[in-house]
């Protein structure tokens, strides 16, 4: 979306003439959070290690495209590079590739197994995309940001990351089979939230700022017995809709949270306060 069709136009969440880069930018909040920030007025680039995804979810949108591994050091530094080239500068990094097993179908059964049980190979593989990804691709991207001495970091993380996993939530979704929070997946998200204080605490006195933000749980169809059990603990009682995190995604993006930095912006229907 250009300047004159920019409804936050002259506002503290207009985005005119910002670049930003969206990781996971093609699944199921990413595509609505690239959607936010081109109706703000940014340049958006959409960012995604799945090729089919990126065409699909960006098809019709005035906006850029990039195949992006983050546990791949010459795809993340391939990534940024083609972000400059075309639009010169980064002002707002979203990290939201990550391994989630209740968005991600491909994460079956095998992912919800018991502690003693769980896999060292599904461990590394969650630290590698959740944890060193977001590293990796945040470091480049400050070195970008350092230029100007400004920039929005905004990590995507879980109210796991907050409280404690509640393993009552996770049944089999045909046969009411006991599952299991996956370790790693609590693990991975407090490690970001310590990241992202300490990337707050090293910009401290720079315009660099760095958040994270934590929406409830998202689900897709296939899990329908998790998101029913989730939804009934939450105080608002109902599951949220993939749209209903873009004004915390705007407001940690835009000036609008320019005294902001180091925090979790928590929007999870009152599902952590239980």
């Amino acid at each position: 979306m250009r300047e004159d069709k920019v409804p936050y136009k002259n506002t503290v969440f207009d985005l005119s003439g910002k670049v930003a880069l969206v990781s996971g930018g093609a699944g199921l909040l990413g595509s609505h959070f690239c959607k936010a920030l081109l109706d703000a007025g940014a340049w958006v680039v959409m960012a995604d290690n799945d090729r089919e995804a990126l065409a699909k979810s960006s098809r019709g949108l005035d906006m850029s495209t990039a195949v992006l591994d983050v546990t791949d050091e010459g795809s993340v530094s391939a990534c940024v590079f083609g972000v400059i080239a075309e639009h010169g500068t980064i002002d707002i990094l979203v990290n939201l590739a990550a391994m989630d097993p209740m968005a991600d179908e491909s994460l079956n059964e095998t992912g919800f197994s018991k502690f003693p049980e769980f896999k060292r190979t599904r461990w590394q593989e969650y630290m590698d995309v959740n944890l060193t990804g977001t590293f990796l691709l945040t470091q480049k991207v400050c070195s970008v940001m350092e230029k100007t001495g400004k920039g929005s970091i905004i990590t995507v993380g879980s109210n796991y990351g907050l409280v404690r996993s509640d393993q009552r939530t996770y049944k089999n979704k045909d046969e009411g089979e006991k599952l299991y929070e996956p370790v790693a997946h609590s693990v991975c998200n407090a490690g970001i939230v310590g990241f992202t204080k300490y990337l707050a605490e090293y910009y401290a006195g720079t315009q660099i700022r760095a958040n994270v933000l934590t929406p409830s749980a998202v689900f897709n169809d296939h899990n329908k017995m998790l998101s029913d059990e989730y939804a009934s603990k939450t105080l608002l009682g109902r599951r949220a809709r993939n749209d209903e995190f873009n004004g915390g995604l705007l407001f940690l993006a835009s000036d609008a949270s320019s005294y902001m930095t180091g925090g979790n912006l928590v929007i999870d229907g009152g599902w952590s306060t239980l």
